[in-house]
Formats: structure tokens, C-alpha cells, sequence
């Protein structure tokens, strides 16, 4: 799979930090392909492999447009200027977005906060921005470091399990009246990040319950968080003043696209993501093909390094309020590949071609 040896790199960084049997054990490849095997997914070409993302031809480019939740199907008319229009109508759709500029179309889309992106569109963020430095955790800790897992989906979660792998222990706090959708949506996938966690579940609707949440986050060493800053703020939440001023507390938030100036209210999920990191528009340059890679893979990819980047914070003790930009990593790692092995990433993004329509797990 394209730039599981990327992956793979991540993953021995890691191990590397965090020595134990179980991260050593992991395999880049397998990370990446893990809900495609779990669902049997095959390797997709315009539609993404889980099905919720499609990249349609727009009047004057390509955009990627993830209708993954329940709500977002209601939103196409305002996003295209047609009323009535519905996926299962898809020549209907097919016309409206011919219609449109890809700029509109995304200016548009995110307003409206729907998670969309660009084939040929820049990342708004790199992948890892510090914007607080941590202070120093005086001594060695006593103790398997504590990780406070506040979010859901993928990404998150797989930082938080990497993490537990590597000795940590690790607190998933459940939303008494949100639940992690993946739990019902794939439960293969939910189970396999869930492991070894333990759970605490809270109404942050309810005062007591966000002291007994600032609490923990006192007592902690990581972080981990996927909200945007103005839903932290509506909680009462400040993370940068608990990173001032709790020593060694290292708090990461992973974002769609970072959380500087517009950006930080965009929508980002995997599959729309890795298109905006770049990932579609390499494949086209390999090959000539539209199409999406992996499965979702700004997601695990993310997750790789929110935990790298926490790991490296728990080793040395600093601390501090660490962004990451699930757009921005994936176009890292396409830098990186392009800068060391750019034979090797056309190659593989060569073979993934062929390999549409075929079980995605083998790719």
C-alpha cells in the first residue's frame, strides 16, 4: 500500500521511544489496512473504500465530498444551488457539480461544515504545530504514565491504544449523551482500539462532571483531544493554560486541517483529508488515474504520529500544546517519500492502481 513504509518508519520511531514486544509486533501495512481487512474492503477508485467519500469532476477540477453523516445529505442543496437534489440521484449530482468551480464548491462546503477538499489544494497546516511549550516534569515518574483518550473515531483512538501498547495507561472518557459512533458503525475496528482501555463515563453538560474531567486532566501525562477549540471553550475547557500549568503535560489535538485562522473550523475525515494532503494528486501525476488511496489512511496515519509526538514528550518530560493536521501529515509523509525513495512511491501508487477493484488488504 502506498506509504506504508512511511508507516512502517512512524511505527519503529515509536517502538523505539516506547520499547515493548506489542509495538514492535505491529506492522506498518497491516496498520493501514486494518478496518479494510476487519470489513472487506476492496481498493477503491472514485469512491472511497468505506463508501461515504466520492471524488466528483467539477467545472474546472476535482473535489472530494464526504457525506458520511446522517445530516450531510440534507446539506447538498445549499452546498450546490439545487433544490431537491439527493445522492440517489446521482446524474442530477454529477450536473450540479460540473456546474460549479472547485474554489465555490469548497468555500462553500466548509461553511457550510461539511468535510470536503480540493484534488489540487494546498494543506492550510503542516502536520505537527506546537503553539504552547510544556514545562519540565520535575524527576522520573513512579508510575506507567497516564493518557486521557477524550476522543473518538479513528485517529485519536489508535494514538491513545499505541500508547497503551508502549506501558502506558490509558482512560477513555465516554460522552454520557454522544457516543463514539464507531462502536455500532464498525465494531470490529472499535474493539481492536478499545483494548486494554479503561473507561469513565461523563456528562460534560454537568458541572461536577467537567471538574471531575479537569481533575484527571491534572493527574495526566497525555492528553489526547479531536475537538475544535470552540467546543473546548463551550466546556470551560482551556488546554493551554492547563499545559502552563501542569508540569509535563503534553496535550494533543488532532484536526482536520490544524486549528490556524478559517481552517480551525474545517471538517476533516480521512479519506477527504488525505486528498487535501495531496495523496489523489500524486496518484493522478503517477499514473493518470482519479481515484482515492488507502482506506481513510490520514486516519491511521494521524494516529501514528499523535502518538510519536506524545512518546516523545513522555520520554523527555517537557510537556506542552502539540496540533496535528491530519491534511498536513499526509502530505509530510508524501514529501518525505518523494525526497528519499521517489522511484519507490510511484511505484507503489503504479501497483494501487492495477489494484482497483481487488481485496484492499492484499494491495
Amino acid at each position: 500500500m502506498p506509504l506504508a513504509d512511511w508507516a512502517e518508519a512512524r511505527l519503529r520511531d515509536l517502538a523505539a521511544l516506547l520499547p515493548s514486544p506489542a509495538l514492535a509486533a505491529l506492522d506498518g501495512d497491516r496498520l493501514l489496512g486494518m478496518r479494510a481487512r476487519f470489513n472487506g474492503f476492496l481498493v477503491p477508485g472514485r469512491v472511497s473504500a468505506g463508501g461515504g467519500c466520492r471524488l466528483h469532476r467539477t467545472r474546472d477540477g476535482w473535489i472530494a465530498l464526504n457525506l458520511a453523516r446522517a445530516d450531510d445529505l440534507s446539506l447538498l442543496p445549499a452546498l450546490t444551488g439545487m433544490d431537491g437534489l439527493d445522492r440517489a440521484e446521482p446524474e442530477r449530482l454529477t450536473a450540479a457539480f460540473a456546474a460549479l468551480s472547485s474554489d465555490d464548491l469548497l468555500a462553500q462546503g466548509r461553511l457550510l461544515g461539511l468535510a470536503i477538499a480540493g484534488l489540487d489544494e494546498q494543506p492550510a497546516s503542516p502536520a505537527v504545530v506546537e503553539t504552547v511549550p510544556g514545562l519540565a516534569r520535575p524527576g522520573r515518574p513512579d508510575r506507567a504514565p497516564l493518557v486521557v483518550d477524550l476522543t473518538a473515531l479513528w485517529a485519536g483512538p489508535l494514538a491513545a491504544r499505541l500508547l497503551g501498547l508502549g506501558g502506558a495507561r490509558v482512560i477513555k472518557v465516554d460522552s454520557a449523551n454522544r457516543p463514539d459512533p464507531l462502536r455500532h458503525g464498525d465494531p470490529a475496528l472499535h474493539d481492536w482500539l478499545d483494548r486494554g482501555k479503561e473507561h469513565l463515563a461523563l456528562d460534560l453538560r454537568r458541572p461536577a462532571d467537567r471538574d471531575r474531567l479537569i481533575a484527571l486532566i491534572r493527574g495526566a501525562n497525555v492528553v489526547i483531544e479531536a475537538a475544535r477549540p470552540r467546543a473546548l471553550h463551550q466546556l470551560g475547557i482551556d488546554a493551554e493554560a492547563l499545559v502552563r500549568e501542569v508540569p509535563g503535560l503534553a496535550w494533543i489535538t488532532i484536526t482536520g486541517h490544524g486549528t490556524s485562522g478559517a481552517a480551525a473550523d474545517w471538517v476533516g475525515f480521512g479519506d477527504d483529508a488525505a486528498v487535501a494532503g495531496g495523496l489523489s494528486a500524486a496518484l493522478r501525476e503517477a499514473t493518470g488515474k482519479i481515484g482515492f488511496v488507502g482506506d481513510a489512511v490520514a486516519d491511521p496515519l494521524s494516529g501514528l504520529v499523535a502518538a510519536g509526538e506524545a512518546a516523545s514528550r513522555l520520554v523527555d518530560g517537557t510537556g506542552g500544546r502539540v496540533i496535528v493536521a491530519m491534511s498536513g501529515v499526509v502530505a509530510a509523509a508524501l514529501a518525505d517519500r518523494r525526497r528519499s525513495d521517489p522511484a519507490g512511491l510511484n511505484a507503489s501508487l503504479r501497483r494501487w492502481a492495477q489494484a482497483v477493484g481487488t481485496p484492499l488488504a492484499a494491495a
